[in-house]
């Protein structure tokens, strides 16, 4: 018996030890129980809104895969057949809320790359919605269906990226431009300015 008291009394020192502020990542501590972007530890909200969409919809295709794999596809909705699936839909909504709102938040100057961003979440809420088997559908269809999404994440997310890319370069361009004006604007007034001290 006491040799069990060891490993429960060091789990609690180290619990106890634990930094209280710890840093938090799509809303969860991280960097070792990130769950919600576990791929982007340390980087922006993008890319924890970007690694989430992916992330989380693998994760609800699996206990989705699971549940057909325990009843099968004709029972795999009847009665609460389907409720860990349905669980997983509600908990991973309220999990990307947060990186959604933040990656829209750091793109916001990109009216385009703000429209990718809401494109890719309508995508991605539509995916996670059709997880369930439709009546008739066989094997080889469900699976291909439930694999497509990817493909679409996959360029979506390219056009955010390219989006906020071009914005970016135009920003760039503009304030290359403003910077000349405004060096001018400087050296007009300096003779100015020195004419009047002699």
């Amino acid at each position: 018996m006491p040799n069990l008291l060891v490993p429960v009394v060091l789990a609690l020192v180290a619990l106890v030890a634990a930094p209280v502020n710890a840093e938090t990542i799509g809303g969860n501590p991280g960097p070792a129980h990130n769950y919600v972007c576990p791929h982007s530890d340390g980087k922006p909200p993008l890319d924890c809104y970007l690694d989430a969409v992916q992330h989380l919809y693998t994760m609800c295709r699996n206990v989705k895969s699971i549940e057909i794999l325990e009843f099968g596809y004709d029972k795999s909705t009847e009665g609460t057949n389907g409720a860990k699936s349905e669980s997983c839909l509600d908990k991973q909504k309220q999990n990307i809320a947060h990186p959604y709102s933040a990656a829209l938040k750091e793109v916001r100057k990109s009216k385009l790359a703000v429209e990718a961003l809401r494109g890719l979440q309508e995508t991605w809420l539509a995916a996670m919605s059709g997880l369930a088997w439709h009546t008739g559908e066989s094997d080889a269809d469900y699976k291909a269906r439930v694999a497509k999404p990817y493909e679409e994440f996959s360029q979506r997310i390219e056009k955010v990226r390219t989006s906020l890319a071009e914005s970016e370069t135009k920003i760039a361009k503009k304030d290359a431009k403003a910077k000349p004006k405004h060096a001018a604007k400087a050296a007009a007034k300096t003779p100015a300015t020195k004419a009047k001290t002699h």
